[in-house]
């Protein structure tokens, strides 16, 4: 019994955490980046890191107001009452089907490229959710296991990368600033950074060891911090911003930097590294947020997420945006800026902050774990998603 309590792997959290993060955003950040420069660039990352492992910290702190299992909804509905229940489950959900209806289309077109004869891109997704679908039935554990092999595709694959494309940096590129575009990548650093689904789970794994959660968060997070950095490296040192390849050419046209990368590299070796990198970086995104939402759903509907229940709760997690990405494989990513920019940003940094507050100083209640600053970190938190917000605005409208 006592070996069936030992909390998971912190490593295996770490990795969870990182796998969360390394997703589409990995592919399309660089773009959004690179407008305004690299310098600016680097400032940005490490903000919103900074601010994101914050809001994550108040979240762990949230989750210590509980001594059984919970999601979200539960926390939302302690600190809010019903309308913060009711807020939570449409925010929630709208936010990560949209990220699964993201990764699911995706993969469709990677797994053709991959298959030595010709299959229609729904098949290939279909097949695509019935294989790694099955690892979300059988829970934590087994997404830990198999996420840490397909995790060390992703830096292998992401070195080699790294390894080819090192001398072709021209350090002039460098130079480039422009903060006109400085407020644009917010938004999408946000989603990048915005493992918080994965918190309660994370939790769970650890057996509710509040000071082990934490360690996997921040690692995971400097894990993600650490590859985004020498990714925008590469991309903004090969990459020029203008003319044709460039990175404002790849904004226009909704490319990811990966096709970039190809364009101005015309390495065979950089394709195949670069198709398996994206494999990579879907698949351990969908691993991971099909396992929290799935989480998620449980604590909505009150019951436990074990293999008698699995069963319907990967269904009602991974069913839905299936049949929408095999619907409309391309209207969606019009919406992916929206639900990343509000959903995200109100779930993950308003939420955690409104939350804290209400708990310390109205419900005086007691976490095993109390993340640093008072009321003025707290309200830092909130104006600053406000500027996230209304900078995701002004870009709409322009």
């Amino acid at each position: 019994m006592e070996k069936l309590l030992k909390p998971g792997s912190t490593l295996g959290g770490m990795l969870l955490i990182a796998g969360s993060c390394i997703g589409a955003g990995m592919l399309g950040l660089p773009v959004l980046l690179g407008l305004c420069g690299f310098f600016p660039a680097i400032i940005l990352l490490i903000i919103s890191w900074m601010f994101m492992t914050y809001t994550a910290l108040l979240l762990i702190e949230v989750n210590g107001w509980f001594y059984e299992r919970v999601n979200i909804i539960s926390m939302a509905q302690k600190a809010f009452g019903t309308i913060g229940k009711i807020l939570s489950w449409i925010l929630y959900l709208f936010l990560f089907y949209s990220l699964l209806v993201a990764y699911i289309a995706g993969s469709g077109k990677l797994f053709v490229s991959f298959l030595p004869f010709a299959i229609s891109q729904s098949l290939s997704s279909i097949i695509f959710v019935i294989v790694f679908g099955v690892l979300v039935y059988f829970g934590t554990k087994t997404v830990d296991l198999t996420n840490r092999l397909l995790m060390a595709g992703l830096i292998l694959t992401y070195l080699a990368m790294i390894f080819l494309g090192l001398g072709k940096i021209q350090f002039s590129f460098f130079t480039h600033v422009n903060f006109k575009f400085f407020l644009l990548p917010l938004a999408v650093l946000v989603t990048s950074f915005g493992f918080h689904n994965m918190i309660p789970s994370v939790t769970a794994y650890m057996k509710g060891d509040l000071k082990r959660t934490r360690i996997a968060i921040i690692g995971g997070g400097v894990i993600a911090l650490i590859i985004y950095f020498f990714w925008t490296i590469l991309i903004l040192g090969i990459v020029p911003v203008d003319g044709a390849n460039g990175l404002y050419d790849a904004y226009v046209q909704g490319a990811e930097a990966t096709i970039s990368l190809k364009n101005i590299l015309k390495s065979k070796l950089v394709v195949t590294f670069a198709a398996w990198f994206a494999f990579f970086a879907i698949v351990t995104s969908f691993l991971a947020q099909s396992l929290g939402l799935m989480h998620f759903i449980a604590d909505g509907i009150k019951v436990k997420p074990d293999t008698k229940n699995n069963w319907y709760l990967a269904i009602l997690a991974i069913l839905p945006p299936t049949i929408f990405a095999l619907s409309y494989p391309n209207i969606f990513f019009k919406a992916l800026g929206f639900a990343g920019a509000y959903c995200a940003v109100i779930i993950f940094c308003i939420f955690p902050a409104l939350m804290v507050w209400i708990g310390r100083y109205y419900k005086k209640e007691t976490s095993a774990y109390h993340a640093k600053g008072g009321k003025i970190s707290l309200i830092l938190v909130i104006v600053f998603s406000f500027v996230i917000i209304f900078s995701q605005l002004f870009s709409s409208f322009k």
